[in-house]
C-alpha cells in the first residue's frame, strides 16, 4: 500500500466520522447519517476526479472506500455516548480530513501533469468540497465562506508540499510534515480564534 493510498483511507474514514456526527447533531435518522457521512467522505475527491477526467470515480473503483465510510459512520453512531463535546470532536476529525486531502489533491494533480496552480486548487477542492456538501445538507452556510481560517490552510499546505518536493526531503516525510502541518494551523486557528479581516463591514 503506497502512503498516498493510506492517507486517502484514513481521510476518507475521519471525513465519514465528521459527517456522520453532523447528522446525528441535526438528528437525522440512520440513513441520513450514512448519506452525509458518504458525500462529506468522498464528495470532493469525486468532483476532483471528475474535473481531471478520471473516471469512474476512485470510490467506485476500490470497494475498501464503501467499508471505510460504513465503518466511520457506526464508529460515530455507536461512540455518540462518548462523544460529549459533539462540536469540538466533529471539528478535530474535520482538521484531520482537510490536512490529509491536501495532499492527496495536490499529489493527483502532479500525477496528471497539471500546472501547480491548478494541483494546488485540486488539493483545496478536494479536502473541502465534501464539507461545502455536508454543510449545504445539513442547512448550514459552508464552513469555508466563515471567516475562519479553513480553506487558506489548504492553499498553503499545497503550496508547502510543492516546495518540499523539490527538495531532498523523501515524499513520505513531506507527506507526513505537510498534512500534520495544516491540521496543527486548523487546531490553533480555531483555540485562538484567527479569522480572516472581511473586505466589507456589516451593515447596521
Amino acid at each position: 500500500m503506497t502512503i498516498i493510498l493510506l492517507l486517502d483511507y484514513i481521510g476518507t474514514c475521519v471525513f465519514a466520522i465528521s459527517g456522520a456526527l453532523a447528522g446525528m447533531r441535526h438528528r437525522f435518522d440512520p440513513f441520513g447519517v450514512l448519506i452525509l457521512a458518504a458525500v462529506t467522505a468522498v464528495g470532493g475527491g469525486s468532483l476532483r476526479d471528475v474535473l481531471i477526467g478520471r473516471t469512474p470515480v476512485g470510490w467506485m473503483q476500490d470497494i475498501n472506500y464503501a467499508y471505510l465510510i460504513i465503518t466511520g459512520a457506526l464508529i460515530a453512531i455507536l461512540f455518540r455516548k462518548y462523544l460529549i463535546y459533539v462540536r469540538r470532536t466533529m471539528f478535530l476529525f474535520d482538521a484531520i480530513g482537510l490536512g490529509l486531502f491536501t495532499i492527496i489533491g495536490v499529489e493527483i494533480g502532479v500525477a496528471a501533469g497539471l500546472h501547480p496552480v491548478i494541483c494546488i486548487l485540486l488539493g483545496t477542492l478536494s479536502a473541502s468540497f465534501g464539507g461545502v456538501i455536508r454543510d449545504i445538507l445539513s442547512n448550514e452556510v459552508p464552513l469555508i465562506f466563515h471567516k475562519e481560517v479553513y480553506a487558506s490552510l489548504s492553499i498553503l499546505g499545497g503550496i508547502t508540499y510543492l516546495l518540499l518536493q523539490k527538495t531532498a526531503l523523501p515524499s513520505n516525510w513531506a507527506y507526513v510534515l505537510t498534512s500534520t502541518m495544516v491540521v496543527v494551523l486548523r487546531v490553533l486557528a480555531v483555540r485562538y480564534n484567527w479569522i480572516i479581516p472581511k473586505l466589507y463591514k456589516d451593515s447596521q
